[in-house]
Protein backbone atom coordinates (compact mmCIF):
# COMPACT_ATOMS: atom_id res chain seq x y z
CA UNK A 1 0.00 0.00 0.00
CA UNK A 2 1.23 3.49 -0.85
CA UNK A 3 0.77 6.23 1.74
CA UNK A 4 0.35 9.94 1.08
CA UNK A 5 0.32 12.69 3.71
CA UNK A 6 -1.23 16.10 3.13
CA UNK A 7 -0.41 18.80 5.68
CA UNK A 8 -2.08 22.17 6.12
CA UNK A 9 -0.88 25.40 7.70
CA UNK A 10 -1.19 25.22 11.46
CA UNK A 11 -1.03 27.88 14.17
CA UNK A 12 0.19 28.47 17.69
CA UNK A 13 -0.38 30.95 20.52
CA UNK A 14 1.39 31.38 23.87
CA UNK A 15 0.11 28.11 25.30
CA UNK A 16 -1.18 25.77 22.60
CA UNK A 17 -0.27 24.49 19.15
CA UNK A 18 -2.65 23.21 16.45
CA UNK A 19 -1.54 21.16 13.42
CA UNK A 20 -3.79 19.18 11.09
CA UNK A 21 -3.83 17.17 7.85
CA UNK A 22 -5.03 14.02 6.08
CA UNK A 23 -3.59 10.58 5.43
CA UNK A 24 -4.46 8.83 2.16
CA UNK A 25 -4.10 5.41 0.59
CA UNK A 26 -2.24 6.12 -2.70
CA UNK A 27 -2.59 9.71 -3.92
CA UNK A 28 -3.59 12.87 -2.05
CA UNK A 29 -5.76 15.38 -3.98
CA UNK A 30 -2.80 17.69 -4.68
CA UNK A 31 -1.13 15.06 -6.89
CA UNK A 32 -3.47 16.01 -9.76
CA UNK A 33 -2.18 19.14 -11.49
CA UNK A 34 -4.39 22.21 -11.52
CA UNK A 35 -2.49 23.79 -14.42
CA UNK A 36 -3.65 21.37 -17.12
CA UNK A 37 -5.98 22.55 -19.86
CA UNK A 38 -9.31 21.41 -21.26
CA UNK A 39 -10.42 17.86 -20.56
CA UNK A 40 -7.18 17.11 -18.68
CA UNK A 41 -8.02 19.88 -16.20
CA UNK A 42 -11.57 18.57 -15.71
CA UNK A 43 -10.13 15.08 -15.18
CA UNK A 44 -7.69 16.42 -12.58
CA UNK A 45 -10.45 18.23 -10.66
CA UNK A 46 -12.66 15.13 -10.66
CA UNK A 47 -9.75 13.00 -9.45
CA UNK A 48 -9.39 15.25 -6.40
CA UNK A 49 -12.70 13.78 -5.23
CA UNK A 50 -11.79 10.15 -6.00
CA UNK A 51 -9.55 9.60 -3.00
CA UNK A 52 -9.20 6.96 -0.30
CA UNK A 53 -8.44 8.31 3.17
CA UNK A 54 -6.99 5.96 5.79
CA UNK A 55 -8.65 5.79 9.20
CA UNK A 56 -7.12 4.89 12.56
CA UNK A 57 -3.50 5.08 11.36
CA UNK A 58 -0.82 6.46 13.65
CA UNK A 59 0.81 9.77 12.73
CA UNK A 60 3.66 11.53 14.56
CA UNK A 61 4.27 15.27 14.98
CA UNK A 62 7.75 16.66 15.65
CA UNK A 63 8.32 20.36 16.30
CA UNK A 64 11.07 21.85 18.48
CA UNK A 65 10.93 19.70 21.64
CA UNK A 66 7.49 18.30 20.83
CA UNK A 67 7.21 14.64 19.81
CA UNK A 68 3.57 13.52 19.83
CA UNK A 69 1.57 10.76 18.17
CA UNK A 70 -2.15 10.46 17.43
CA UNK A 71 -4.37 8.49 15.04
CA UNK A 72 -6.43 9.51 12.04
CA UNK A 73 -10.22 9.91 12.13
CA UNK A 74 -12.61 7.89 9.96
CA UNK A 75 -12.10 10.29 7.04
CA UNK A 76 -8.29 10.23 7.32
CA UNK A 77 -8.22 13.60 9.06
CA UNK A 78 -5.87 14.15 11.99
CA UNK A 79 -5.44 17.08 14.32
CA UNK A 80 -2.85 17.72 17.00
CA UNK A 81 -4.03 20.17 19.68
CA UNK A 82 -1.23 20.15 22.24
CA UNK A 83 0.17 22.38 25.00
CA UNK A 84 3.12 24.48 23.82
CA UNK A 85 4.61 27.22 26.00
CA UNK A 86 8.16 27.44 24.62
CA UNK A 87 9.50 30.75 23.35
CA UNK A 88 8.86 31.14 19.62
CA UNK A 89 9.59 34.05 17.30
CA UNK A 90 6.58 35.47 15.43
CA UNK A 91 6.22 34.32 11.82
CA UNK A 92 6.00 31.04 9.92
CA UNK A 93 7.77 27.93 11.24
CA UNK A 94 8.31 24.48 9.78
CA UNK A 95 6.99 21.34 11.47
CA UNK A 96 7.21 17.67 10.51
CA UNK A 97 4.65 14.84 10.46
CA UNK A 98 5.51 11.22 9.75
CA UNK A 99 3.61 7.97 9.32
CA UNK A 100 5.01 4.45 9.34
CA UNK A 101 3.34 1.22 8.26
CA UNK A 102 5.00 -2.19 8.17
CA UNK A 103 8.57 -1.61 6.97
CA UNK A 104 8.08 1.71 5.21
CA UNK A 105 6.77 5.17 5.93
CA UNK A 106 6.92 8.81 4.92
CA UNK A 107 7.70 12.24 6.29
CA UNK A 108 6.18 15.57 5.20
CA UNK A 109 6.99 19.12 6.27
CA UNK A 110 4.34 21.76 6.91
CA UNK A 111 4.15 25.31 8.23
CA UNK A 112 2.56 26.89 11.27
CA UNK A 113 1.95 30.52 12.18
CA UNK A 114 2.93 32.39 15.32
CA UNK A 115 1.20 35.74 14.74
CA UNK A 116 3.07 39.00 15.01
CA UNK A 117 1.75 41.45 17.59
CA UNK A 118 -0.76 43.12 15.35
CA UNK A 119 -3.60 45.53 14.94
CA UNK A 120 -6.10 43.05 13.50
CA UNK A 121 -6.79 39.48 12.54
CA UNK A 122 -8.37 39.17 9.09
CA UNK A 123 -10.88 36.39 8.38
CA UNK A 124 -12.05 36.08 4.78
CA UNK A 125 -14.37 33.85 2.83
CA UNK A 126 -13.01 32.69 -0.55
CA UNK A 127 -15.64 31.99 -3.25
CA UNK A 128 -17.09 35.26 -4.59
CA UNK A 129 -15.27 37.21 -1.89
CA UNK A 130 -11.90 37.28 -3.66
CA UNK A 131 -12.15 34.33 -6.12
CA UNK A 132 -14.82 34.78 -8.80
CA UNK A 133 -16.83 31.54 -8.48
CA UNK A 134 -20.53 32.20 -9.31
CA UNK A 135 -21.61 30.47 -6.10
CA UNK A 136 -25.22 31.56 -6.53
CA UNK A 137 -25.48 29.66 -9.83
CA UNK A 138 -25.01 25.91 -9.30
CA UNK A 139 -24.38 24.93 -12.93
CA UNK A 140 -22.21 27.95 -13.73
CA UNK A 141 -20.03 27.27 -10.69
CA UNK A 142 -19.49 23.65 -11.75
CA UNK A 143 -18.77 24.72 -15.33
CA UNK A 144 -16.16 27.26 -14.25
CA UNK A 145 -14.52 24.79 -11.84
CA UNK A 146 -14.21 22.11 -14.53
CA UNK A 147 -13.35 24.29 -17.52
CA UNK A 148 -10.94 26.89 -16.12
CA UNK A 149 -7.59 25.94 -14.61
CA UNK A 150 -5.74 27.96 -11.99
CA UNK A 151 -4.25 30.31 -14.59
CA UNK A 152 -7.68 31.17 -16.01
CA UNK A 153 -9.53 31.83 -12.75
CA UNK A 154 -9.80 35.47 -11.72
CA UNK A 155 -9.94 37.71 -8.68
CA UNK A 156 -12.13 40.79 -8.36
CA UNK A 157 -10.61 44.15 -9.32
CA UNK A 158 -8.60 45.77 -6.51
CA UNK A 159 -9.24 42.92 -4.04
CA UNK A 160 -5.50 42.12 -3.88
CA UNK A 161 -4.74 45.79 -3.24
CA UNK A 162 -7.25 45.83 -0.36
CA UNK A 163 -5.96 42.59 1.20
CA UNK A 164 -2.34 43.67 0.97
CA UNK A 165 -3.20 46.93 2.72
CA UNK A 166 -5.07 44.98 5.42
CA UNK A 167 -2.04 42.73 5.82
CA UNK A 168 0.36 45.61 6.48
CA UNK A 169 -2.04 47.85 8.46
CA UNK A 170 -0.45 49.19 11.62
CA UNK A 171 2.80 47.27 11.11
CA UNK A 172 6.16 49.01 11.24
CA UNK A 173 8.18 46.23 9.62
CA UNK A 174 7.87 44.92 6.08
CA UNK A 175 8.31 41.45 7.52
CA UNK A 176 5.54 41.74 10.12
CA UNK A 177 1.94 41.44 9.03
CA UNK A 178 -1.58 41.07 10.36
CA UNK A 179 -2.63 37.41 10.46
CA UNK A 180 -4.94 36.16 7.70
CA UNK A 181 -7.36 33.21 7.84
CA UNK A 182 -9.30 31.97 4.80
CA UNK A 183 -12.44 30.04 5.80
CA UNK A 184 -14.64 28.48 3.12
CA UNK A 185 -17.38 25.95 2.40
CA UNK A 186 -15.11 24.41 -0.23
CA UNK A 187 -13.78 21.01 0.80
CA UNK A 188 -10.23 20.04 1.81
CA UNK A 189 -9.99 18.39 -1.64
CA UNK A 190 -9.47 21.89 -3.10
CA UNK A 191 -6.85 23.08 -0.59
CA UNK A 192 -3.96 23.11 -3.07
CA UNK A 193 -6.03 25.02 -5.65
CA UNK A 194 -6.90 27.72 -3.09
CA UNK A 195 -3.35 27.92 -1.73
CA UNK A 196 -1.70 28.13 -5.15
CA UNK A 197 -4.32 30.57 -6.48
CA UNK A 198 -3.66 32.86 -3.49
CA UNK A 199 0.10 32.69 -4.10
CA UNK A 200 -0.33 33.31 -7.83
CA UNK A 201 -2.25 36.53 -7.19
CA UNK A 202 -0.03 37.65 -4.29
CA UNK A 203 -2.82 37.52 -1.73
CA UNK A 204 -1.58 37.47 1.89
CA UNK A 205 -0.33 34.10 3.12
CA UNK A 206 -3.02 32.62 5.35
CA UNK A 207 -4.09 29.72 7.50
CA UNK A 208 -6.79 28.00 5.41
CA UNK A 209 -9.77 26.24 7.01
CA UNK A 210 -12.09 24.20 4.78
CA UNK A 211 -14.98 21.76 4.93
CA UNK A 212 -14.87 18.00 5.58
CA UNK A 213 -13.14 16.12 2.78
CA UNK A 214 -15.21 14.37 0.08
CA UNK A 215 -14.36 10.94 -1.29
CA UNK A 216 -16.52 10.36 -4.38
CA UNK A 217 -17.79 11.93 -7.61
CA UNK A 218 -21.33 12.24 -6.23
CA UNK A 219 -19.82 14.37 -3.45
CA UNK A 220 -18.17 16.57 -6.08
CA UNK A 221 -21.60 17.60 -7.40
CA UNK A 222 -22.43 18.89 -3.92
CA UNK A 223 -19.13 20.73 -3.52
CA UNK A 224 -19.47 23.95 -1.51
CA UNK A 225 -23.15 23.36 -0.81
CA UNK A 226 -25.13 22.23 2.24
CA UNK A 227 -24.84 23.32 5.84
CA UNK A 228 -22.50 26.23 6.61
CA UNK A 229 -22.33 25.73 10.39
CA UNK A 230 -18.78 24.42 10.01
CA UNK A 231 -17.72 27.96 9.03
CA UNK A 232 -19.21 29.35 12.22
CA UNK A 233 -17.35 26.73 14.27
CA UNK A 234 -14.03 27.39 12.50
CA UNK A 235 -14.30 31.17 12.86
CA UNK A 236 -15.31 30.77 16.51
CA UNK A 237 -12.25 28.57 17.06
CA UNK A 238 -9.92 31.17 15.50
CA UNK A 239 -11.26 34.07 17.57
CA UNK A 240 -11.24 31.95 20.75
CA UNK A 241 -7.62 30.95 20.04
CA UNK A 242 -6.52 34.59 19.64
CA UNK A 243 -9.06 36.44 21.85
CA UNK A 244 -6.88 39.53 22.31
CA UNK A 245 -7.24 40.50 18.63
CA UNK A 246 -9.80 42.68 16.92
CA UNK A 247 -11.04 41.10 13.70
CA UNK A 248 -12.11 42.22 10.25
CA UNK A 249 -14.51 39.80 8.52
CA UNK A 250 -14.86 39.69 4.73
CA UNK A 251 -17.54 37.78 2.81
CA UNK A 252 -20.18 38.10 0.10
CA UNK A 253 -23.96 38.04 -0.25
CA UNK A 254 -24.20 34.97 -2.55
CA UNK A 255 -24.95 32.58 0.31
CA UNK A 256 -24.89 32.85 4.11
CA UNK A 257 -21.94 35.07 5.07
CA UNK A 258 -23.93 38.08 6.35
CA UNK A 259 -26.05 35.94 8.68
CA UNK A 260 -23.05 33.87 9.78
CA UNK A 261 -21.08 37.02 10.58
CA UNK A 262 -24.02 38.42 12.52
CA UNK A 263 -23.88 35.31 14.75
CA UNK A 264 -20.14 35.81 15.20
CA UNK A 265 -20.58 39.45 16.19
CA UNK A 266 -23.25 38.48 18.74
CA UNK A 267 -21.00 35.74 20.15
CA UNK A 268 -17.91 37.98 20.35
CA UNK A 269 -19.31 41.48 21.06
CA UNK A 270 -15.88 43.02 21.75
CA UNK A 271 -13.80 41.39 19.02
CA UNK A 272 -15.21 42.46 15.65
CA UNK A 273 -14.05 45.80 14.24
CA UNK A 274 -15.69 45.61 10.80
CA UNK A 275 -17.68 43.40 8.44
CA UNK A 276 -17.29 43.66 4.65
CA UNK A 277 -19.85 42.06 2.33
CA UNK A 278 -19.32 41.93 -1.43
CA UNK A 279 -22.43 42.54 -3.54
CA UNK A 280 -22.61 39.78 -6.19
CA UNK A 281 -25.64 40.96 -8.19
CA UNK A 282 -26.75 44.25 -9.69
CA UNK A 283 -28.80 45.22 -6.62
CA UNK A 284 -28.18 44.99 -2.91
CA UNK A 285 -30.25 42.45 -0.99
CA UNK A 286 -32.69 43.90 1.51
CA UNK A 287 -32.12 41.16 4.10
CA UNK A 288 -28.38 41.79 3.95
CA UNK A 289 -28.93 45.53 4.41
CA UNK A 290 -31.02 44.76 7.50
CA UNK A 291 -28.30 42.54 8.96
CA UNK A 292 -25.62 45.18 8.41
CA UNK A 293 -27.82 47.86 9.95
CA UNK A 294 -28.19 45.66 13.01
CA UNK A 295 -24.41 45.21 13.19
CA UNK A 296 -23.92 48.98 13.04
CA UNK A 297 -26.19 49.25 16.11
CA UNK A 298 -23.76 46.86 17.85
CA UNK A 299 -20.83 49.21 17.14
CA UNK A 300 -19.48 47.08 14.27
CA UNK A 301 -18.50 49.07 11.20
CA UNK A 302 -19.93 47.64 7.95
CA UNK A 303 -19.43 48.04 4.22
CA UNK A 304 -21.68 46.56 1.52
CA UNK A 305 -19.75 47.01 -1.70
CA UNK A 306 -19.71 46.02 -5.37
CA UNK A 307 -16.14 47.14 -6.08
CA UNK A 308 -13.17 46.76 -3.75
CA UNK A 309 -12.24 50.41 -4.23
CA UNK A 310 -15.26 51.28 -2.06
CA UNK A 311 -14.06 48.81 0.58
CA UNK A 312 -10.57 50.36 0.52
CA UNK A 313 -12.00 53.85 1.07
CA UNK A 314 -14.11 52.57 3.93
CA UNK A 315 -11.06 50.91 5.55
CA UNK A 316 -9.16 54.18 5.28
CA UNK A 317 -12.04 56.16 6.77
CA UNK A 318 -12.36 53.73 9.69
CA UNK A 319 -8.58 53.80 10.34
CA UNK A 320 -8.31 50.08 9.55
CA UNK A 321 -5.63 50.66 6.92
Amino acid sequence: MKLDLKLYRGYVNGGELVVFGHLFKSWAPDKYSIEKKGIKHAYAILHKFRIKPLKNFEVRLQFKDLDVTTKTMDDGYFRFTVPFEAELEPGWHQYEVSCKMFDFGMIEKGELLKPYPSKFGIISDIDDTFLISHSNSFFKKLYVMLSKNINKRKVFDDVVKHYQKLSSAGQDSKKASNSFFYVSSSEWNLYDFISEFSDLHELPKAVIKLKKIKTGLTDFIKSGRGNHDHKFIKIKDIISFYPHLKYVLLGDDSQHDPFLYERICKTFPLNIKAVYIRQTKSEQKKKVQEVLKNLESMDVSTCYFRNSEKAIKHSQKEDII
